[in-house]
């Protein structure tokens, strides 16, 4: 059917019940409607857009899903069971028997999706995203189409938002003996920092009482600054989900920390989450014919996970949901991009998954704990021993590639290193670890070398060409047994990883350079967290080149033969807390362009002249350091050969 809801695989309809062992009890098709006009995407054809959603039950009782915080809190149906439903938009080959049967899910970053804008280098629509994919330019490069993927997204966040074609799961809340549940939770309330300006300040919970007596506002300007009470006359509650500063008008001062606790109620059974990203796989790679959106004809799966999502596929790879209820792998490989170490506050009660651990802003929120690495070790600080995978015969293969961000914000270290930073860990044959070096967190194609709230200019550099390339790689590890190339990050044995004081970067007049990354601290409660004494964490950060680029890791050609140099890091300049990092953001600072412009700057790094003689020079080097890469499959030829074409409209 074209419009309209048609059922295609419910519990007990005319085309059979799902087997007993599946979670996905109905998929709901809203509209099926050709891709790109019917545009042709190589071998694989022309592709259809699939929109609707999949509702699903689970057993509080199995052992699959026991572990879901709260789960034997919420309200079951008449079988005893637990629901959801989630979104679901699914991008197909028309014809199944093009397409290579391989199924692609993007784990969606806060209800958008990231693949095209982040990865295939199209222009985002909104939000920073392509939500709502309908033509050929939405697919940027087109990779994944031309390679016959199936590309799946399923929501998995209750709360995310559904505007601009957003996707959402809705799961039930929980309750104790018909009651509501209500507990003090803590928001951090940021302005600024992340986006614009933010008057009124919204909760991430409803209040349980518009009582000001159970809840309390402070103040403080940089992170580790004591808390400053708010006077309850200046504040006041807006609505159940949010508060005002007063007198009304009053706008919070950029970059400060506002932390309200509050008797918070109606906690959704987040955790539920992991479940539906399971089931719906499951399901598409298993179930057969008609009932099966996907066309029946998947042999293999692959997630992707861009941040926040990223930090999610580690938890859920950790919390062993990569076994569905029928006793079968769900990924077999899995590519988690700029994730650091990091999990996702997603399965506990009043979880906030939307929070991202920085130096200066959520910075005590739950997010990094140990096991950090796919290597097994023993953790000094809590005296554990663990590792990321699980090693019961459903781990995939994994890949996690990070930029220079995640180095100084995120503890991406701690993925080859014992936790204590001393020496180098081996990962495991089945997983990689890299560094696109210099990059940094929000890197795309399209981005303007701005300032922002940062105190030098915003990264304009791209680490899109080699997770594309990675993607191939795990795509021929999966599929042909073809092992990836070997990781490439910054290791102690050689001196590239080292303690912030001993990068190396080259002093330039007005540029501005961190002292300390991010710490990763432990914290027993997030209500009223407070730094645990004894042994810390000691994340590392890499040691950079006499242009301040960084040396090890996947050196793309603009940092091989470079016209700038480029960092994972930014910090805030006035008016925020000047000297704190700048959220996830990089540097970019050009070279001079004659040897007279940097004399007289006072600036150590060879100008543009010095550096290429003439415009052959600068695309023989481009051409040298594409040829390596494409080499060690670091890159693919034609983003290699998009490389040169553009080098060859430079001038040094």
């Amino acid at each position: 059917m074209r419009n309209g809801w048609v059922v295609v695989g419910a519990l007990g309809c005319a085309l059979g019940a799902a087997p007993a062992w599946a979670g996905i009890t109905g998929i709901e098709i809203a509209s099926v409607e050709p891709f790109a006009d019917g545009a042709e995407f190589g071998a694989a054809g022309s592709y259809e857009r699939v929109v609707g959603t999949a509702r699903g039950e689970l057993d509080p009782a199995d052992p699959a899903n026991a572990g879901i915080v709260d789960i034997a809190l919420a309200p079951r149906n008449a079988r005893g069971l637990v629901e959801y439903k989630t979104d679901l938009f699914i991008l197909r080959p028309k014809d199944p028997a093009r397409g290579s049967g391989m199924l692609l899910f993007e784990v969606l970053n806060r209800g958008r999706k990231f693949l095209f804008n982040w990865v295939l280098d199209a222009p985002a629509q909104a939000a920073q995203a392509v939500n709502d994919p309908t033509t050929a330019a939405d697919a940027g490069t087109g990779l994944v189409l031309r390679r016959g993927y199936t590309i799946v997204w399923s929501g998995w966040e209750a709360d995310a938002l559904r505007q601009q074609a957003g996707m959402a799961i809705d799961v039930p809340v929980a309750a104790r003996g018909g009651k509501p549940i209500v507990e003090i939770v803590r928001d951090e309330l940021v302005s600024a920092t992340r986006g614009p300006p933010e008057a009124p300040f919204y909760l991430s919970f409803k209040t349980a009482s518009p009582d000001k007596a159970d809840a309390r506002l402070t103040v403080r300007r940089r992170e580790t600054d004591p808390p400053r009470p708010v006077p309850p006359d200046a504040w006041h509650y807006a609505t159940p989900r949010q508060i005002e500063l007063l007198p009304k008008g009053t706008k919070p001062l950029p970059g400060s920390l506002y932390e309200f606790t509050y008797q918070a109620t109606e906690p959704k059974v987040l955790g539920i989450g992991f479940a539906a990203t399971r089931d719906v796989v499951a399901y598409l790679r298993s179930e057969g014919g008609a009932a099966n959106p996907a066309g029946g004809a998947i042999r293999h799966t692959l997630a992707l996970g861009i941040s926040q999502s990223g930090r999610y596929l580690r938890d859920f790879i950790q919390l062993g949901f990569n076994r569905d209820e029928a006793g079968k792998r769900v990924f077999d490989g899995v590519l988690s991009h700029i994730a650091g170490v990091g999990g996702v506050f997603l399965n506990a009660r009043f979880g906030q998954p939307s929070r991202t651990n920085t130096q200066h802003e959520d910075h005590l929120y739950p997010e990094n704990t140990f096991p950090f690495s796919a290597a097994t070790q023993h953790d000094p600080v809590t005296g554990r021993t663990g590792k990321l995978l699980r090693d019961d015969g459903f781990d995939p293969l994994l890949i996690e590639a990070n930029t220079g961000t995640e180095y100084w914000q995120k503890g991406a270290s701690l993925l080859t290193t014992d936790p204590a930073g001393r020496t180098d860990v081996p990962l495991p044959d089945t997983a990689r670890a890299y560094l696109v070096s210099s990059g940094f967190h929000y890197g795309r194609a399209g981005l303007s070398s701005t300032k922002g709230p940062c105190a030098n200019p915003r990264s304009s550099l791209n680490p899109a060409p080699a997770i594309r390339a990675l993607l191939v790689a795990l795509e021929e590890w999966v599929r042909d047994g073809k092992a990836p190339p070997e990781s490439r990050v910054p290791r102690l044995s050689d001196q590239t990883l080292v303690e912030a004081a001993e990068i190396g970067f080259p002093f330039m007049v007005g540029v501005h350079v961190p002292t300390a990354p991010n710490a990763i601290v432990r914290f027993s409660t997030y209500v009223n967290p407070r730094p645990e004494s004894g042994p810390q964490y000691r994340p590392l950060v890499p040691r950079v080149d006499a242009d301040g680029n960084e040396v090890a890791g996947i050196r793309l050609p603009a940092v091989a033969a470079p016209r700038a140099t480029f960092t994972g890091w930014n910090l805030y300049a006035d008016p925020f807390p000047a000297g704190a990092l700048c959220d996830r953001e990089g540097s970019q600072i050009p070279f001079a362009r004659t040897r007279a412009e940097r004399d007289t700057a006072g600036d150590p790094r060879l100008s543009l002249e010095e550096r290429y003689r003439d415009a052959g020079a600068y695309i023989a080097a481009v051409t040298k350091s594409v040829d390596a890469l494409v080499s060690d499959r670091l890159l693919l030829q034609e983003d290699g050969d998009r490389m040169i074409a553009a080098a060859r409209e430079e001038t040094p």
